[in-house]
């Protein structure tokens, strides 16, 4: 089965080396915006205008499903691109959920860009899991593009992070799929403060209960 793959740079490989990885005989399409980056800073109507022209390449190339490994795009317009094209999709979005449950010290940390922060999708997870827990966000706007053009440090990770640990952050979410790419980096400043979570397993998952159902 060929599957599309989308997300804005570098960080959707991520998801497909782990779909690749996870689901013997699927061919992956993968296709992202790199030119547009970045797509965190950008409103809705802007992404949509970018996408809407990639996802019918997908289907013109004959993918029967979408992964959007994107946690901007997911939060935003997923339900208005599954309105828009007939063809099922699987979106990412931050692990609040999990990151509650996990959680001892009732305080978690979750790197996102400001679009997905400011979500209505995010907002949900938020006040459906996490009331009682405090969120703590930190200004993570720069990393995607600074991780697309390889110019990441461990000094910006620390700027971002030490704060959230120092409240007492015991997870950290990261919410996009950029960030996946200096997980390593990340793990080894928080050490045994923290544990880091991200959406690779549960994608692949999710996508192969889909490609079960279309049989």
């Amino acid at each position: 089965m060929k599957i599309g793959v989308f997300d804005s740079g570098i960080g959707g490989l991520s998801i497909v080396n782990a779909i690749i990885a996870g689901i013997p005989d699927i061919e992956v399409d993968f296709k992202n915006d790199a030119e547009n980056l970045p797509y965190g800073t950008k409103t809705p109507d802007e992404l949509f205008a970018l996408i809407k022209p990639i996802f019918q390449e997908f289907i013109d190339d004959g993918c029967r499903v979408i992964v959007i490994a994107c946690n901007t795009v997911s939060t935003t317009l997923i339900e208005r691109l599954r309105k828009t094209f007939t063809i099922p999709m699987v979106g990412l979005e931050p692990m609040v959920k999990p990151a509650a449950d996990m959680t001892k010290s009732r305080v978690i940390t979750v790197c996102a860009t400001p679009t997905t922060l400011g979500s209505e999708r995010y907002k949900y997870l938020k006040d459906r899991y996490a009331n009682d827990i405090e969120v703590i966000e930190p200004d993570c706007s720069e990393w995607a593009a600074l991780i697309e053009n390889n110019q990441m440090n461990n000094q910006k990770i620390i700027d971002a992070i030490e704060p959230s640990l120092k409240k007492g952050s015991d997870v950290i979410v990261l919410g996009c799929t950029h960030y996946h790419w200096i997980e390593d980096s990340i793990r080894a400043i928080v050490g045994d403060r923290a544990a880091v979570i991200q959406p690779e397993t549960a994608v692949v998952r999710q996508l192969n209960r889909v490609i079960e159902r279309l049989g």
